[in-house]
């Protein structure tokens, strides 16, 4: 067998880029929301949210599957070599059909082509998904190359953004920047990935072997993409860019927020298939704990904390302008962990055991509760009533998924020392209230100096009530500081 990376290398690497995730945005999106104004970002994320369906066609629920598949060969040249062919050539020809189908919607749909310009350029993104093979190198855990090369791209679509974007009428332009940002580096990936794979006589592939299981696969990732992206688009068709403008303020508060709840999830699955795949179920169930302890001390601090400074986070995001994106801000806050639990139990459980089926299931329902709190709650309420859409639509989500997993999750929910978090988590909110309102400083400063003091008193009084998952974080910080 190949020498693999640790996981808890993996996990570094990915929070890093994680971290890169969290950074970015506070560097771009203060800058463009003032530019580009609410009109011009949602124009751009109203853009974004269509060609999103279409790439979800075109990947045909293979970033997902190929990890898996992948995974489970990766000590198989010749079988990899294989595998990783024919996931590209189906990749290949479903995309160019998808891209076909884009550039009639865009030729035929009025809303779509006053803008063409905007989505010939985010179009490309499919075309850099398939060449990407962004799968190949998660499922052989090359988490140091993807960072890097991630934020490499990161930086560069930085520097374009300051360069080129001075108008709200350079909104394109922002769009292929983001294109940079978002999937530049795939081309990368495919240069590469010569050095990984050896190419095969085309007459010994078999792409339909792939064809049944990508198609599960491609379900979850519909039922996905519909709850993820409906609230935007039918903002977009009801209400128009501005509500799309103010609901992504909103939003991109939570998208940092759950990238970094999620990051471990990322990391665990390639190594949780291939635990399964040796039914070594005992080291299974070990990293299935430590995720889902690492979901609650994570995600609820920071829902309270974004809950209680939304205002000030809006402010420094985006300006007064984005002001009505406060409440929504609020609202959907809580889906930040309701996602961390459903990423454990249905991309770290579920998926690597074989019953993506069950996450098809529990996303169709989100889909549905989404789209039906969506019709009855966007006329009367605009990015509000989005929010709490979303919030419901991830809620059902856990909970369908909770229900199919209680017999093997629910022992593990058991061990989470709850009583723990909670404590900690009323001692930093209190101290935070009160700081607030006696705080007399700018919104930067603010944020700093409040954030300062919650998550330091909510680790300190974790460590006081000796929390296994903190102890064990310290012990290898100190030991990595001593040596």
């Amino acid at each position: 067998m190949k020498k693999v990376s640790s996981v808890k290398l993996n996990f570094i690497m990915n929070f890093i880029l994680t971290i890169s995730n969290f950074i970015f945005p506070l560097i771009t999106f203060p800058y463009v929301s003032r530019v580009l104004q609410a009109e011009g970002v949602g124009t751009i994320n109203f853009a974004t949210s269509i060609v999103t369906y279409f790439s979800m066609i075109g990947m045909l629920g293979i970033p997902t599957y190929g990890i898996r598949a992948c995974a489970k060969v990766r000590d198989d040249k010749e079988e990899l070599d294989k595998t990783v062919l024919e996931i590209m050539l189906l990749n290949g020809l479903v995309m160019g059909a998808s891209l076909i189908l884009l550039f009639v919607s865009v030729m035929t749909i009025e809303k779509l082509h006053s803008e063409k310009m905007l989505y010939l350029v985010l179009s490309s993104t499919l075309i850099f998904n398939v060449l990407g093979v962004d799968w190949l190198y998660r499922s052989l855990e090359k988490y140091s190359y993807i960072t890097i090369r991630s934020i490499l791209f990161k930086i560069v679509s930085v520097i374009l953004m300051f360069l080129y974007v001075k108008t709200s009428d350079d909104y394109v332009i922002y769009g292929a920047i983001t294109v940079v940002a978002a999937v530049g580096s795939n081309l990368l990936n495919f240069i590469n990935l010569r050095k990984i794979i050896s190419w095969m006589n085309l007459k010994e592939l078999d792409i339909f072997r792939h064809l049944k299981p990508t198609l599960t696969f491609f379900l979850l990732t519909v039922s996905t993409t519909i709850y993820l992206n409906v609230d935007t688009t039918m903002l977009g068709f009801i209400k128009g860019s501005g509500e799309v403008g103010y609901y992504s303020a909103a939003v991109k508060v939570k998208q940092i927020l759950v990238s970094v709840v999620t990051s471990l999830g990322a990391v665990l699955l390639p190594r949780l298939s291939y635990y399964y795949e040796q039914g070594n179920m005992e080291e299974f169930e070990r990293l299935t704990q430590k995720a889902l302890n690492f979901v609650f001390i994570l995600s609820l601090p920071m829902v309270t904390y974004f809950v209680l400074v939304s205002k000030y986070t809006i402010l420094f995001l985006s300006g007064e302008s984005f002001l009505p994106a406060v409440l929504p801000m609020q609202l959907i806050m809580p889906t930040v962990l309701f996602i961390g639990l459903s990423n454990l139990m249905g991309i770290q459980i579920l998926v690597p055991t074989n019953r993506e089926k069950l996450v098809v299931y529990s996303t169709i329902v989100g889909a549905v509760v989404d789209i039906l709190v969506n019709i009855f709650a966007i006329p009367s309420m605009g990015s509000s009533g989005a929010a709490i859409a979303g919030t419901i639509a991830e809620c059902s989500v856990a909970a369908v998924q909770f229900y199919f997993l209680k017999e093997f999750i629910l022992p593990i929910f058991k061990k989470v020392h709850f009583s723990k978090i909670v404590s900690s988590l009323l001692v930093a909110t209190i101290a935070t209230v009160g700081l607030l309102m006696f705080l007399q400083v700018n919104v930067f400063w603010t944020l700093v100096v409040s954030a300062s003091i919650y998550f330091a008193l909510y680790g300190i009084v974790l460590f006081l009530q000796k929390e296994e998952f903190i102890i064990e974080l310290w012990k290898m910080v100190s030991s990595k500081v001593r040596k």
